[in-house]
C-alpha cells in the first residue's frame, strides 16, 4: 500500500497536468487561446491542441449557423402609415474571433441583440420606403437582400457574418385587415363583373353567328331539297308520258286503280258520287264485260 499511493498521486497529478495542457477541437467548433486577456492563437482545425498550464485558457465557440429567430412579429408602417406585423429570422456565423471577443466579449447572446436590433431598424426603414400592395405582393425578396446587405456591413464590427435575412410571414394589422378585404373584395366583385359583361357580350355575338349559319344551312338545304324534289317530278312527268305514249287506254286504267285504292283504303271512308261520273268508268266497263 506504500507504493501503490505514491504511485497513484503521480498518475493523479500526471492525468490534471495533461488536463491543463491539452485540449481537443470539435470539428464544429474553433479554440481561440488566450493569454490575460490577449488572443495568443486560433485552432480552427478538429484535433488535439495544447497551452500552457494556469497562464493560457482556452474558450471555444461553433462554426455552425446559428438562427436568431424572434418569438414575437414586430410592427412596421409603410409608406402610407399602415401598420402590418412582420415575423422574420436571421442566420448568422462567427466569422472573425478576435474580432468577436474585442466587440462582444465572445458573448453569443449579445451578439444576438446587437444584430436583432440592426436588423430591425434596417427592416422598419425599407418597409417605411414601400406601400402596403409592394410589401404584400412583390417586394419581399428586394427588401430580404437590401436587409442581408446593410446587415453585414454593420454585422462585420463584431466578427460575425449575415448568412441570410427570411421574411417568413407578412401579416395585415388588425386595424387595416378589415379596409383591405373589403378593397380585395370589392376590386374582384369589378373584375367579375366585367368578364360577365364581356362573356356576355360574346355570348349573344356567338349565338347570332350560330343563328345566322343555321339560317344559312336551312336555305341551301331547302333549295337543294327543291331542286332534286324538281328533278325527281319531271323525272316522273317523263316516265309517266312515255308510258301514256306506249298504251293510253291502261295507263289510265292503271292510274284509276291507284285512285280507288287511295279512296277505299279504308272501311270507315264514305264517297258520295254520281254513278254515271267519270270515276267509275272502268267499273263500268268491267259490269258489261261480265
Amino acid at each position: 500500500m506504500n507504493k501503490i499511493a505514491p504511485a497513484l498521486t503521480a498518475f493523479l497529478v500526471a492525468i490534471f497536468a495533461m488536463s491543463q495542457i491539452l485540449f481537443t477541437v470539435d470539428e464544429r467548433e474553433f479554440a481561440m487561446i488566450s493569454q490575460f486577456g490577449e488572443v495568443k492563437s486560433i485552432q480552427d482545425k478538429p484535433g488535439l491542441g495544447w497551452k500552457l498550464p494556469f497562464i493560457q485558457k482556452v474558450t471555444k465557440y461553433s462554426k455552425q449557423i446559428l438562427t436568431l429567430d424572434s418569438a414575437e412579429s414586430d410592427r412596421f408602417n409603410t409608406k402610407e402609415n399602415q401598420p402590418v406585423q412582420v415575423d422574420s429570422y436571421v442566420k448568422w456565423q462567427i466569422a472573425d474571433a478576435r474580432e468577436f471577443l474585442r466587440a462582444v466579449a465572445g458573448d453569443e447572446k449579445q451578439a444576438e441583440r446587437r444584430i436583432g436590433q440592426t436588423v430591425t431598424s434596417l427592416l422598419r426603414e425599407e418597409f417605411g420606403r414601400r406601400t402596403l400592395l409592394e410589401v404584400i405582393s412583390g417586394e419581399r425578396e428586394k427588401i430580404m437582400s437590401a436587409v442581408r446587405e446593410s446587415a453585414e456591413l454593420d454585422a462585420k464590427k463584431i466578427g460575425v457574418k449575415i448568412v441570410d435575412v427570411r421574411l417568413k410571414r407578412v401579416d395585415f394589422d388588425d386595424s387595416v385587415s378589415t379596409r383591405v378585404f373589403d378593397r380585395m373584395r370589392s376590386e374582384r366583385q369589378r373584375v367579375a363583373a366585367e368578364l360577365r359583361s364581356t362573356g356576355g357580350a360574346d355570348g349573344e355575338k356567338i349565338k347570332a353567328d350560330a343563328d345566322k349559319q343555321a339560317q344559312v344551312i336551312l336555305a341551301e338545304a331547302y333549295k337543294t331539297a327543291q331542286e332534286k324534289q324538281g328533278a325527281g317530278d319531271a323525272k316522273a312527268a317523263a316516265i309517266y308520258s312515255a308510258a301514256y305514249g306506249q298504251n293510253a287506254e291502261f295507263y289510265s286504267f292503271y292510274r284509276s286503280l291507284d285512285a280507288y285504292k287511295a279512296s277505299f283504303k279504308n272501311k270507315s271512308d264514305v264517297m258520295v258520287l254520281d254513278p254515271s261520273a267519270d270515276f267509275f268508268k272502268f267499273l263500268k266497263q268491267g259490269s258489261r264485260a261480265k
